[in-house]
């Protein structure tokens, strides 16, 4: 009978210990499934494009290369729903509201007009947006002040150094008397810098003749126009202008006439030379901030809109070779020439 009880009490310590052992065995599984599971959560991310052309789609590259820094890819941890307005406002809101629908956590808006868009249609304010290349956030009614953004909504300002492109200008030709504007009537960003633009211009003794126009049907004749009245061609970041910058760049070249953008991708279809900032990092600085928020990382209200502290002296050798610069004055300074 004490055997038979011995037997009994190690049975039992037996199978206790194998009950807990598979208890603790199962606490693990879960605690891996958990890990694995957050490790694997998706994050829906919308992003809304004003229209495609060289500058903003570098700005939706960047994005990606952004949000990828982040540890957010596609295929992975990352679903990137991508809506391109192409410079139809109407298509704008059709497609913002789309977004919202699909239940995007953080949207994205890449131009100014796709950013009020997304603003209008997210009626609560319970979505956070992120602005892509802005040029005037507060301006645009998008953010109480650009230190202290104060709702939903946060970005980068893509707002180019207007003043330094103007010297840039004039110091290349230093004889000029006449500065032209050419920028859309339509885009309020153009007109921000277009005022700063002019203010600068007038500093250095350069007359100022503005020539806004309503459409890309009326930028060639309008070129033609400038030809005969300025030294040289200022163009503001502005999407009408960059859509259209072919036309520009053909009748500038007919009419021997210096442009000045402010866009890097711009100075390499035939602008003489800008100081600008790269739209790629300009990309990439706003997926990052989105990627941020979507992890919890950042609360959009807190969170300044980020401004690039500096820009980039770019020119166009080609051009410059054409208008008989001489690019030996640069040697000491930082330049980045650009040979197309």
């Amino acid at each position: 009978m004490k055997n038979k009880g011995l037997f009994v009490t190690v049975a039992v310590l037996v199978i206790g210990l194998v009950g807990y052992g598979i208890f603790q065995g199962t606490q693990k599984d879960e605690k891996k499934t958990t890990t694995s599971s957050s490790e694997k959560e998706t994050h829906r991310i919308g992003v809304l494009q004003l229209v495609s052309h060289p500058a903003l789609d570098q700005i939706y590259e960047g994005i990606q290369e952004g949000l990828a820094k982040e540890g957010l890819k596609e295929g992975e941890n990352l679903e990137l729903l991508f809506q391109n307005g192409q410079g139809d406002q109407s298509k704008l809101n059709t497609m913002s509201q789309q977004l919202v629908q699909d239940k995007a956590e953080v949207l994205v808006g890449i131009a100014t007009p796709a950013a009020q868009a997304l603003d209008n249609n997210v009626k609560n304010k319970d979505i956070p947006i992120v602005l892509g290349a802005i040029t005037d956030p507060k301006g645009a009614g998008l953010v109480a002040s650009n230190e202290k953004p104060g709702a939903n909504i946060t970005g980068v300002s893509d707002q180019p150094p207007v003043a330094e492109i103007i010297q840039l200008a004039k110091d290349l030709f230093p004889d000029a008397k006449k500065v032209g504007m050419l920028y859309s009537s339509s885009e309020m960003n153009s007109k921000f810098q277009v005022a700063k633009a002019r203010k600068k211009a007038e500093a250095l003794g350069l007359e100022v003749v503005e020539k806004p126009v309503a459409s890309t049907n009326e930028v060639a004749q309008t070129v033609q126009v400038l030809a005969g009245e300025v030294d040289f061609v200022f163009i503001p970041l502005d999407n009408t202008i960059a859509n259209a910058m072919e036309t520009v760049n053909q009748e500038a070249t007919k009419q021997n006439l210096p442009i000045f953008p402010s866009v890097e991708t711009m100075v390499e279809q035939g602008g003489l030379a800008t100081v600008g900032i790269s739209q790629k990092e300009l990309g990439v600085q706003t997926g990052i901030m989105a990627a941020k928020i979507a992890k919890g990382e950042s609360d959009p209200a807190t969170t300044p809109i980020y401004t690039f502290s500096k820009g980039e002296t770019i020119i166009n050798k080609v051009q410059a070779e054409k208008f008989n610069i001489d690019l030996s004055n640069f040697d000491n300074q930082e330049i980045r020439f650009i040979e197309k």
